[in-house]
Order: C-alpha cells, then sequence, then structure tokens
C-alpha cells in the first residue's frame, strides 16, 4: 500500500482528484443528499476528473488507502472503465475493511454476469463471518439490483428462511432486515453513476 504522506506521486493525485471538496467523502450514499446547483457541480467537476485521469493514474490510487481507492472507484465507474473489473474484484473480495460500497456500486454500474459473480463469491466468504465489519448488507443489495437488470434470481439462496442473510442479521447489530431497502439505495446511486457516464460518454461535464 502507498501512503499519501510519504509517496510524493500519490499526495499529488490525491491533492487533484480526492480531496478537492472533500469529493471522497460524497461518494455514497451522502450523494443522495446532494440537489441543485450543488448537485450540478458536484457532478460537473467528478466528470471532469474521470476524464482527465489515466488508468496509470488510477492504479496509483487504487494502491492507496481507503480514501483513494473509493474516489478511484467511482471514477472507473463514471468512465464505464471495465478493464478495472478484476482490481476492484480483488479489492470487494480481500476485506480492506468497511468501505466496500463503492466496489459494489461499480460494478452494479458495469452490469453484467461477471460482477454479479463478484459479488456472490463477496457474500459466500463473508455472510458467514459476523465477526467482520464490512459492506454485507450493500453488496446484497448491490445483487439484487443486478438480479433485477439480468434478470436472474442469484439472490434468492441467500435470502431463504435459515440461510446465510438471516443467520447474518441474527447474529450481527445490523438493523434492517429486509436488503430491498439496499437495493432501492443501490439503484439510486446507479441512476447518479448513469447520469454521470452519459455526460462522460457525450463529452460534456454538465449544465
Amino acid at each position: 500500500m502507498r501512503h499519501a504522506h510519504t509517496n510524493p506521486e500519490l499526495t499529488e493525485l490525491v491533492r487533484r482528484f480526492v480531496t478537492p471538496g472533500r469529493r471522497y467523502l460524497w461518494l455514497g450514499g451522502s450523494l443522495l443528499r446532494l440537489n441543485g446547483p450543488e448537485r450540478d457541480l458536484f457532478v460537473r467537476e467528478l466528470v471532469q476528473a474521470a476524464r482527465e485521469i489515466t488508468p496509470a493514474e488510477l492504479g496509483i490510487l487504487f494502491e492507496g488507502g481507503w480514501r483513494e481507492r473509493r474516489t478511484a472507484s467511482w471514477l472507473v465507474a463514471v468512465a464505464n472503465r471495465t478493464e478495472f473489473r478484476s482490481r476492484i474484484g480483488e479489492l470487494l473480495l480481500a476485506h480492506a475493511g468497511p468501505y466496500g460500497a463503492a466496489y459494489c456500486i461499480t460494478l452494479a454500474t458495469f452490469g453484467t454476469s461477471a460482477d454479479a459473480d463478484l459479488v456472490c463469491r463477496y457474500l459466500d466468504r463473508y455472510l458467514p463471518r459476523p465477526d467482520l465489519v464490512d459492506d454485507r448488507s450493500f453488496a446484497l443489495g448491490t445483487l439484487l439490483h443486478l438480479d433485477a437488470v439480468l434478470g436472474t434470481d442469484r439472490a434468492s439462496r441467500y435470502l431463504a428462511a435459515g440461510g446465510l442473510w438471516q443467520r447474518w442479521t441474527a447474529a450481527t447489530s445490523n438493523v434492517v432486515e429486509d436488503p430491498e431497502e439496499y437495493r432501492q439505495v443501490v439503484d439510486q446511486l446507479c441512476s447518479f453513476a448513469g447520469e454521470c457516464t452519459e455526460l462522460f460518454a457525450a463529452g460534456e461535464t454538465g449544465h
């Protein structure tokens, strides 16, 4: 792992792409609170950042801490850089802490069976581990989203009575037992990302 305070190259990338407007803090559920001119500005700047950053620079951000990786994952989603699928899958499966939601959103925006496979691998590995803190609720919401997009039913085996989801919620402090609530958040964040992707593809940066 690279550290911004000791790696000049990463420090410069953090200055350019991670910390402007405290971007790394907004990239998640907080996005849904943005509206009006503030939202327009955020979208414009996020699309511009996705346009400016190079694949090599994204790779460096993915070697940084959670702030850098969260930002890089969203920039990948906006630019639809599916070549980073395997890297994002590695980070999700590595259990690098409770910051996997960004990886899930990126996989959800890619929207293929390969992305659903990665989410299933994550759930298979970590739902049986209530001792670990991470984003399993968000991951299951992501799988429900992908099921709707792909016309599949992969989430059902986790949601069966007495299944992995029920056992995990019973063993943890998770207070939301209905994963459809998480799916709704995933749907909204994917819609936001999709709006940015359309502007990116059109060569625009917002209004």
